[in-house]
């Protein structure tokens, strides 16, 4: 019968490893058909912000790579529907056909990769950092500036209108559908939560959710009246857990996915957290998929009566991962976003068999969410091409070098993948017994798990590639090296070393009832099967090593604990009150006690991402880790380590201190490499060792293969930065000098009426 020859054909079809993945889906309301059940998540890249005579060329070519690796269907960055949603001046809008015209060449671009491209309507209402910015109502979010407008009546009617507008111009633009973002804490969401539209007393907010979720309700019709039904889809981002203080109710998500059901929405897109919420939800630290239980809470309070498809969304990056989901019923599609930064194949990939070629995504932020915020252009730390695929390539080479690269760093690592991917002859020298340098610490912090997947990643290209890898060989001579077409010095950095005195004027007793504190650097700490440090710790500087030293020894469990990670941060996951904050939350105790110290004064942790920094203050915070500023670091004595401050000399009664005072270029090789008299080039901590930066040093060299025929010797290669950063720098620095000029004339005028 036809029905059985069906059910026979689709067993046949069916993927051996990912049955569920590479199922294709049917969209209940357009009839739209996706060939499998991964969704790209929409990114702010900054491509949709593209002006000039290229116009959006850049996001067609990054989203078609996409589409050419396997996404079954992508959501493009937000994109606002008229200027008051913009999230920041010239962002991405649509309302013009001229507007729309411009994005032909995307959906063109995805479409001839046989892919399916959806472009998300994002209204950034009180979170637009422009002068225009409006809301449900005039509170100021925390992290804006600028106070809203409370929209009128007939304003948010012109804004449903502009919605419906927008929806009509996508199609036009050949995009498959549109994602309307109703979560983070965006205009649809301020109207949806009492924490923000608690006080209007029309139809559009207030006490009862019936008005508050009016214009949710109405965005969705008109964008479905204006777009029409069939093969167009429409996604709707429910925010299923807020993350904040008097957010929407879990019943309230429910009621407002069946009131989108009914006006024409395919999928419900899950929303976690506003971005004002201080719980983690995308960084490294989060485990994997760590909030997909509110798309499991959701679908099954409405799998009985609804055709509604659900998608789990933040921190999957495998694929593996994304099929136990849809196995376990959690979900009919998932989202992923930055692991198609990591890696544009990893779809294709995984389903032909070849996960170990899968460069992963380690949820780092440093070149994706943190470069969106400092306006540059948006990258990946593991895979410097991501945003830059007109301008930086990997081409085979036409002239075989013979490339030899000291150091088996992350540095080192890109460079030597990079180059044997073009064809060059590459030999990789480590002087220690393992590749990975100061990665591998990094990896061993609880919460940095995901970084030992760079470094499986790197190993499994260089055997992949047949590189030369010569572990435990040192490099003494330049004779050993003049065989060589090009010398690359990727030899890292070592820890900057203190003198602690040891003091002679103590009380005499603690000779005998404690020891010298024990001082070791951070990498003796860190170090996988290090002696462990004693009950009560110092830690000597405060930069990004500092606060990952501070978390190795607060954490009493590893970051991939779920169970763990939602006590620390006080998150419920039976969704029982407004938010999903656990009431009355206690904070488990830390392993040790810390002090965190720091020579300069002023605040802790400037120096750490922009969009994870606050996450890892609070962390020291949460477990009361002391943090001492204006430190001089006078000695140590049985049992304490001295201190002097402002206030006076303070005697720390510590066990053991950690040395994190910074690096120091280990470029002791570089002559060594000039005598040789072939070319020579340095990248990474061997160049340059202010601060630990990854992204940095995989980059210059990802960057110096890709032009190693053609480079001068000291040549260094980095990242673009854009003209909007450096405007920004611009007026960042601008702004601090005229605040500097103010203090300095405040200061000589009191000094003048102070001697007057």
């Amino acid at each position: 019968r036809p029905q059985v020859m069906r059910r026979i054909v689709r067993r046949l079809n069916e993927h051996a490893k990912y049955p569920k993945t590479f199922s294709p889906i049917r969209l209940p309301q357009s009839g739209l058909v996706l060939e499998n059940r991964v969704l790209m998540g929409s990114m702010h890249t900054g491509l949709e912000e593209k002006h000039g005579k290229n116009g959006l060329d850049e996001m067609a070519t990054f989203y078609a790579e996409r589409a050419r690796g396997g996404a079954g269907i992508i959501v493009t960055g937000g994109v606002a529907p008229n200027r008051a949603g913009w999230v920041l001046p010239m962002a991405g809008k649509l309302n013009k056909k001229s507007e729309a015209k411009d994005h032909l060449v995307v959906t063109k671009a995805v479409h001839d990769e046989g892919g399916k491209i959806v472009m998300q309507i994002l209204h950034a209402g009180r979170y637009a950092y422009h002068p225009w910015v409006v809301g449900p109502s005039t509170k100021k979010a925390p992290i804006n500036y600028f106070k809203p407008h409370a929209l009128t009546s007939s304003e948010i009617e012109a804004t449903i209108a502009d919605f419906g507008r927008c929806a009509e111009l996508a199609r036009e633009a050949g995009y498959d559908g549109v994602e309307i973002m109703g979560s983070e804490g965006y205009l649809i969401n301020q109207f949806l939560a009492p924490r923000t539209n608690s006080d209007r007393t029309d139809e559009w907010g207030g006490e009862h959710f019936e008005n508050r979720s009016r214009l949710a309700v109405r965005i969705a019709r008109q964008v479905r009246h204006a777009a029409g039904m069939k093969d167009f889809a429409v996604i709707f981002r429910v925010s299923l857990l807020e993350l904040v203080e008097n957010g929407m109710s879990f019943d309230e998500s429910l009621e407002l996915s069946k009131l989108l059901e009914a006006e024409g929405v395919d999928i419900i897109n899950s929303g976690v957290g506003w971005h004002e919420a201080r719980i983690p939800t995308i960084a490294t630290c989060v485990p994997r998929a760590a909030f997909s239980f509110t798309t499991a809470k959701l679908r099954k309070a409405m799998q009985n009566d609804s055709k509604l498809l659900f998608c789990a969304t933040n921190r999957v990056n495998s694929i593996q991962v994304l099929e136990d989901l849809l196995q376990n019923n959690t979900a009919d599609l998932v989202s992923m976003a930055r692991p198609f930064l990591a890696d544009p194949d990893i779809v294709n990939k995984a389903k032909y068999g070849k996960e170990d070629d899968i460069n992963t995504c380690i949820a780092c932020n440093q070149a994706c969410l943190d470069h969106t915020f400092k306006l540059l252009p948006i990258s990946c730390l593991v895979n410097p091409r991501a945003g830059h695929e007109q301008t930086l390539h990997l081409t085979p080479t036409s002239s075989k070098l013979q490339v030899a690269v000291l150091g088996g760093g992350v540095a080192g690592l890109s460079c030597a993948a990079a180059l044997a991917e073009r064809g060059h002859s590459v030999t990789l020298f480590e002087a220690s017994d393992r590749l990975g340098g100061q990665f591998v610490l990094a990896a061993n912090v609880p919460g940095k798990e995901e970084f030992a997947e760079t470094l499986r990643y790197f190993k499994h290209r260089l055997n992949t590639l047949k590189v030369n890898i010569k572990l435990s060989t040192p490099i003494t001579s330049a004779t050993d090296l003049t065989s060589f077409d090009k010398l690359i010095l990727a030899t890292g950095v070592t820890p900057r070393q203190i003198e602690l005195p040891i003091l002679t004027n103590f009380d005499q007793e603690n000779t005998t009832q404690h020891k010298l504190p024990r001082v070791r650097s951070y990498a003796q700490v860190l170090e996988p099967g290090a002696e462990p440090c004693g009950p009560c710790v110092a830690v000597i500087g405060a930069g990004g090593i500092g606060f990952d030293v501070s978390e190795f020894l607060i954490s009493t469990h590893d970051g991939t604990n779920l169970e763990h990670f939602f006590q620390d941060w006080g998150v419920d996951p039976l969704i029982s009150q407004r938010g999903g904050l656990l009431p009355n939350h206690t904070i488990p105790p830390p392993k040790r006690q810390v002090y965190l110290l720091q020579r300069k004064a002023g605040s802790f942790g400037a120096t750490l991402g922009k969009t994870t920094g606050w996450i890892r203050r609070a962390t020291l915070k949460n477990k009361k880790v002391t943090m001492l500023d204006s430190c001089t670091y006078t000695g140590i004595e049985p049992g304490a380590l001295i201190i002097d401050r402002p206030d006076g000399t303070t005697r720390l009664p510590v066990t053991d201190i950690v040395l994190c005072a910074g690096q120091l270029t280990n470029d002791t090789l570089l002559q060594t490499l000039k005598d040789s008299g072939v070319d020579t080039f340095v990248i990474g901590g061997a160049l340059e060792a202010k601060e630990l930066d990854a992204k940095r040093a995989i980059d210059q060299g990802y960057r110096l293969a890709a032009n190693i025929e053609h480079a001068k010797p000291g040549d260094v290669f980095n990242m673009p930065t854009g003209w909007k950063a450096k405007a920004l720098d611009f007026l960042a620095t601008t702004f601090a000098s005229s605040k500097g000029d103010k203090k300095s004339t405040s200061s000589k005028k009191k000094k003048m009426a102070a001697s007057s």
